[in-house]
Parts: structure tokens; sequence; C-alpha cells
């Protein structure tokens, strides 16, 4: 994959971890049996969970945690560059990569102390208001903080993927959601997501043999009762190049998230 910090799009480059650094929140907790597969790797849905997690414990530490408590994802992409094994302690490294006034995008980097696995995220959060649930302009001193990390201050939002039909998907199967899928906005929460992904990864785990990226964009959200399907498409390498020219050499796979003729969200899944 090209290198070139101009790249964007779905093949972007991750701004790399400004470390040492004094703004970069760094923090380490056990990897538990609940995160892991059979197989004891790290899996997609649980390093969302870390990822939310972080967050919320960066939120605080920087005190605003009252004053800015409600965020909504809007995408993730996240890079396994090397699986994350059972029994390690996770490092997790999160910094602002860059902001607006309503919404910002955040690295976060996850390291296996032991193992030596390594995991790299960037999500695009969106400040909401409490009483009116849209977009929420960020406090001058929060965005102060998390531009000493990032020189990008005008950070506009930019779709990488779109829905596909059921007409050309190479297969269609129910997702029942669950009461326990549901979150505090009373939607289906971003970890969830990537629990499709990792059923995904089981039948496909030629996938795991080399580094993969997966990013899942949200445009509606899923609530209790919805009849949610999953669209897969399969794009060889050679006809890829809707997704950018970096990625015309390799088969990138799409998960539409369809309740009825509504898209609420798609996932992108390719080897780095």
């Amino acid at each position: 994959m090209s290198t070139s910090r101009g790249t964007a799009g779905l093949a972007k480059v991750m701004m790399p971890v400004p470390d040492p650094h004094p703004d970069v929140f760094d923090i380490q907790w056990p990897l538990r049996v609940a995160d892991v597969d059979r197989e004891g790797r790290l899996k997609f849905d649980a390093a969302t969970r870390h990822i939310q997690d972080i967050g919320t414990d960066q939120l605080r530490e920087m005190g605003f945690e009252e004053t800015h408590p409600l965020w909504i994802v809007r995408r993730t992409m996240i890079d396994m560059i090397e699986p994350i094994v059972f029994k390690d302690t996770l490092r997790l490294r999160r910094w602002c990569s860059g902001t607006s006034n309503r919404w910002c995008e955040m690295r976060v980097r996850i390291d296996g102390k032991r193992s030596g696995g390594l995991i790299e995220s960037e999500a695009f959060w969106i400040n909401i208001n409490r009483e009116t649930q849209g977009p929420a302009r960020i406090s001058e001193d929060f965005i102060e903080g998390l531009r000493r990390t990032t020189s990008e201050n005008r950070l506009r939002w930019k779709p990488y993927l779109k829905g596909e039909g059921r007409e050309s998907a190479v297969a269609v199967h129910n997702y029942p959601v669950r009461v326990s899928d549901i979150d505090i906005f009373d939607h289906m929460n971003n970890s969830v997501y990537w629990s499709v992904v990792e059923d995904y990864l089981f039948a496909h785990p030629e996938l795991m043999k080399a580094p993969l990226r997966v990013t899942i964009e949200h445009d509606l959200p899923v609530a209790l009762g919805d009849k949610l399907e999953i669209i897969r498409h399969e794009y060889p390498a050679g006809s890829t190049d809707r997704f950018g020219e970096e990625l015309t050499d390799r088969t990138v796979t799409t998960l539409t998230y369809a309740v009825g003729d509504e898209t609420k969200a798609v996932a992108a899944i390719f080897p780095l």
C-alpha cells in the first residue's frame, strides 16, 4: 500500500503515534478471555470495545466527561497488523489526528506488550447535543487540547463507502438484533457491527494470515426489532478502482448492513 501522506480514502495512511508526547493518552490493561476467539486472538469486536473504553477514560482524564458526554462514531478503520494473543497485556495509546468544531478523528494504537501484536485504528467521532441529538460545537478549551497532537484543524466528513444492492450480491443473510446489542442511545452498539466482520472472517481464515484492514462507516442506526440483513459483495483485483487507485491490485469485500431499502452501515475488508 502506498505510504504517501497524501493518500486518502480507504487506502489512507494513518498518522504515526507522536511518542513521546505529553498529550498522548497512554494506558494498560490485561487481555481477558471474553476478548479472544477460539485460537486466542483479540477479536475485532473486542478491540472496538477497547477503543470505545479508552475514549471514555481519556475524556475523564481531560476533565470533559460532564461537558462532552455524548459521542457517536461515524467511521472506524482498524488495521490488524499482527494478532494480539490471550494473556497478553494491552498497551493503548490515544491521540487526536484531526479536528473540526463539531467532530474529530482519534487514533488508537494497541500493542501486545509480550506477544508483539499490533492493532492500529482511527475513528471519526461526532460530538452530540443531549437535547437535539444533533452535532454540537466542541468547547474551545477542549479543542485546544486535541490540537496539540495534530495540525489538521479543518477536518471534513467524506464517505469512503456506499451500500450495494441485493441483486448483485454473492450472499445475503439475516443478522438477528438482540436486546444485549442495544446501548444507551437505544441503538445497536458500534462493536456489534464488528461481530458481523468476525463471522465473515471465521468463514475466510486465509485473510488472517496477513495484515488486514477493515473499515466500517455508519449511515443510520439499527434499532431493536429491525430486520437486519448483511449483503455481501466481492470485488476481485482489477475491478476495485472504485475504492481508489491504491487498491486495484487486491480483492475487496464489502458488507452492507441493510434494513429493507435503507443502508445502515457498510464495511470494507481487504489485505494491506
